[in-house]
């Protein structure tokens, strides 16, 4: 043991090449004998020790890829005998560094090299920051040590005070690389090695602390998991006896999607999207949210009635009676769908009912009033047709979402209305009714007026696809009908798409028909009445129509017949009337009240509008329909007015301009009409339109204006039965304008006989129902100078004799 710890600096050794595996000095390791590499060298190590005194030596070199490292170990055999294994094996420990140079001759089989020991100096004593570090490694080293259970190696690691055997110690760290234990090897500074080792250490239980939160993550995920398909399984069973117990069979079958669709009636390319959400629906796990959008999706999909049709009723005669029962009047649209039934039935005969993969699919838009029974008229057509009916209002409607469906991503996501109300209906070709289509808004959501651009276009819709189903939708066999109050209020390009048919309002014969085959019946079950006990009388429905009501529809009607019968219910449950009992025009005072709505002419003289000179009666179309408007005209005192042009009203630019063109006739022409026209000049002129919360715009109260100015500067009354509409111009042209149905329907209710409308408006007159038109004195005229000779009365006089007709040579029409 002397001659081994005995000071030499250079050294001939036996070189043991260690593959991939670094030994540090103060290591005790076994090494097998079988390698013929170490054999050669541990022999050649026992022949040179039989003549020098001590243990063999070797110098254990690692050897990395088939190279050697610079720096050795030197090592000592300590014992030859067996291993573990019963292979021969030799226990060598690591004693110090030694740096490899020139190799040598020796003997045996073994390679020889010269090496010179390398010296540590270590100081003494140790100063704070290495004490420190010192601490650090063994703290460190001890809390690896304890994780692992190894705590007698943790008493060895704190018995340690060599600065160098510490570092040396860190060799058996089973996690350092071989790159990390031959960077150990080579640095020759024992402080150096020592902080290496610490930051090694460091590094290995930062690591490893990482991997332990990860895994226990990992580990809650899974037994998270097994909890929940456990907990399933269990719930699944649960059903199932459940099921047996109920005697319900096919309870599992309907969970099973793929069984669902597989069965179901689709069509071939619905069916390859439905199979490829079930494929997808199979991989998502139960926590994906993914999961419950695809089932939501495959429950709206089977819901949809994808090969659901109703065989037309071809039945055209049965289809017009039906249509005649169920509405009063409305001719027009009653032969557009006899029309379009007519045509359908022909194409279906002659086998053309698809073609291009379209069908003739029709868009009607019932333009009118309120009240007049557009929405009730589709369930008509519905009936008459024999198909399904169903409803999508879209008064306020402002997201583009709304028809089109949202995209399947958002929360909540449905369907869009169209879709909806297919799946409905039951059938792949209702009658749809778009109601309250001019109702539609558009915000930063979109414009759902564009969105039905391709919903009603008979080019498009048979390829519909909305943003929800992602499918295509054939809608070219549905029937859409569309109602609105004002057709202006659509856009223009969803308007070409649909062909307009108007209902202009109902006559006073009309609207008793009405009354007395539809209103009444139905407000005599509401009221709780028979029919026998409570009657309303003709006459009585006509004073109801023409003066306690004064509307285009029915549906103020409708109240005040509701009202009569529930004032005559009451009275009867007081004790005050006996039923059965029939309701007069004489007694409408009585249970209702007076009447809202007087003519001019029935009024006194001194009570009417037109009693005093500058009031004339214009006709004006409404969103409520046709409606007669009154024009007020006066001249300021010169000394206390200005000059100049008033408007009151809530008047719109057009309506204001016209106003401008009158006066400027007038006062250019004044002196042609024996007008005093130099009052025009000094003093200024106000027309006001009663009514003033009431917007109003259009070119067609002209010559109402006119009239009104000439009747205020001549001092004539305006003829209190005479009504006019029509655009002036600056030479005292009267030229045509728009709604004059509803114009003439508004003059009858009024009580007006005499109306003067543009010549080039006569053609317009055909489409005014007889009975008006018989109680009406329609004048024809094309130029301002007729309208003042009809409508003005003599001034000589304050009665109103006979318009001079011939004067003028404008005959009335009736």
């Amino acid at each position: 043991m002397a001659a081994e710890s005995a000071p030499f600096t250079s050294l001939t050794l036996p070189v043991l090449p260690l593959d991939d595996e670094v030994v540090l000095p103060g290591m005790v390791v076994p090494l097998d004998l079988s390698d013929t590499e170490v054999r050669a060298a541990v022999e050649a190590a026992q022949a040179a020790a039989r003549s020098e005194p001590g243990k063999p030596r070797v110098l254990l070199v690692p050897r990395i890829e088939g190279t050697y490292a610079k720096t050795g170990v030197l090592g000592t055999v300590e014992q030859v005998g067996r291993l573990a294994d019963g292979d021969p094996g030799a226990l060598i420990r690591g004693r110090d560094r030694v740096r490899i140079g020139a190799g040598t001759t020796g003997p045996g089989a073994a390679l020889w090299v010269e090496g010179t020991r390398i010296e540590e100096n270590v100081p003494d004593p140790l100063p704070g920051q290495v004490t420190e570090l010192v601490k650090e490694y063994k703290a460190l080293a001890t809390a690896w040590l304890r994780k692992r259970g190894a705590w007698q190696v943790v008493d060895r690691v704190q018995a340690i005070d060599d600065v160098s055997a510490l570092a040396d110690n860190s060799g058996y760290s089973p996690f350092l690389t071989t790159e990390q234990k031959v960077e150990l090897l080579e640095t020759s500074d024992p402080v150096a090695r020592l902080k290496l080792a610490t930051q090694q250490l460091r590094d290995h239980l930062a690591e490893q602390e990482v991997a332990e939160t990860i895994a226990k993550d990992v580990q809650e995920g899974v037994d998270k998991q097994q909890r929940e398909f456990l907990l399933r399984r269990q719930l699944e069973a649960v059903r199932k006896e459940l099921r047996e117990l109920n005697g319900d069979k096919d309870g599992e079958e309907s969970d099973d999607y793929r069984a669902r669709v597989e069965a179901a009636d689709l069509p071939e390319k619905v069916r390859e999207a439905a199979l490829k959400e079930v494929d997808k629906l199979e991989r998502a796990s139960d926590q994906s949210p993914e999961g419950s959008w695809i089932r939501t999706w495959l429950d709206t999909v089977l819901e949809m009635p994808w090969n659901e049709r109703t065989e037309d009723a071809y039945d055209i005669q049965g289809a017009k009676a039906i249509l005649d029962a169920e509405h009063a009047g409305l001719q027009d649209v009653k032969e557009r769908i006899t029309e379009y039934l007519a045509v359908r039935k022909r194409r279906s005969e002659r086998g053309l009912g698809v073609i291009g993969g379209r069908r003739g699919g029709a868009v009607l838009a019932l333009v009118g009033p309120p009240g007049v029974g557009k929405t009730s008229l589709g369930e008509s057509v519905a009936h008459a047709m024999g198909r399904k009916f169903v409803r999508v209002a879209l008064g306020g409607v402002r997201d583009e979402a709304e028809i089109r469906g949202h995209r399947r991503t958002y929360v909540g996501a449905l369907p869009g209305r169209i879709v909806r109300a297919i799946k409905e209906a039951g059938s792949m070709n209702p009658v749809v009714l778009l109601d309250e289509i001019d109702k539609v808004g558009s915000d930063f959501r979109g414009d759902p007026a564009a969105a039905l651009l391709e919903v009603l276009d008979p080019a498009q819709n048979h390829t519909f696809r909305d943003h929800y189903l992602e499918v295509e939708l054939d809608l070219s066999d549905v029937v859409f009908l569309a109602t609105a109050n004002v057709l202006e209020a659509i856009p223009e390009a969803l308007a070409d798409r649909m062909e307009i048919v108007r209902l202009d309002g109902y006559t006073e014969d009309e609207k008793i028909v009405i009354a007395r085959d539809h209103l009444l019946p139905r407000q005599l079950e509401r009221a709780g009445l028979d029919k026998d006990e409570v009657t309303i009388d003709e006459s009585a429905l006509r004073k109801l129509a023409g003066e306690y009501t004064r509307e285009a529809g029915v549906r103020t009607l409708e109240r005040s017949i509701a009202r009569l019968l529930r004032k005559v219910a009451a009275q009867h449950e007081l004790g005050e009337r006996e039923l059965p009992f029939t309701i007069t025009d004489a007694d409408l005072r009585g249970l209702i009240g007076r009447p809202h709505h007087v003519p001019e002419s029935a009024q006194d003289p001194a009570e009417r509008r037109t009693s005093v000179p500058g009031v004339a009666t214009g006709l004006a179309v409404t969103g409520a329909g046709g409606d007669v408007l009154y024009v007020e005209a006066s001249l300021a005192d010169p000394e206390t007015g200005a000059a100049g042009l008033t408007l009151t009203g809530q008047l719109g630019d057009v309506m204001k301009e016209s106003a401008q063109i009158a006066l400027s006739f007038l006062r250019s022409h004044g002196a042609e009409l024996e007008l005093p026209v130099g009052d025009l000049k000094d003093r200024g002129v106000h027309i006001h339109f009663p009514a003033g919360a009431v917007p109003k715009d259009g070119p067609s109260a002209g010559i109402t204006m006119t009239t009104a100015l000439a009747s205020l500067l001549s001092g004539r009354l305006v003829r209190t039965d005479v009504a006019m509409t029509g655009e002036v111009s600056l030479t005292g042209r009267v030229l045509p304008i728009g709604g004059v149905k509803q114009k003439l329907l508004a003059a009858h209710r009024a009580g007006v006989t005499t109306v003067i409308i543009p010549k080039r408006n006569e053609p317009d007159l055909d489409d005014v129902p007889a009975e008006v038109l018989d109680k009406l004195d329609v004048h024809t005229v094309t130029d301002v100078r007729q309208v003042l000779e009809l409508a003005l009365a003599p001034a000589t006089s304050g009665a109103e004799p006979e318009v001079p007709v011939a004067a003028v040579g404008v005959p009335p029409r009736r």
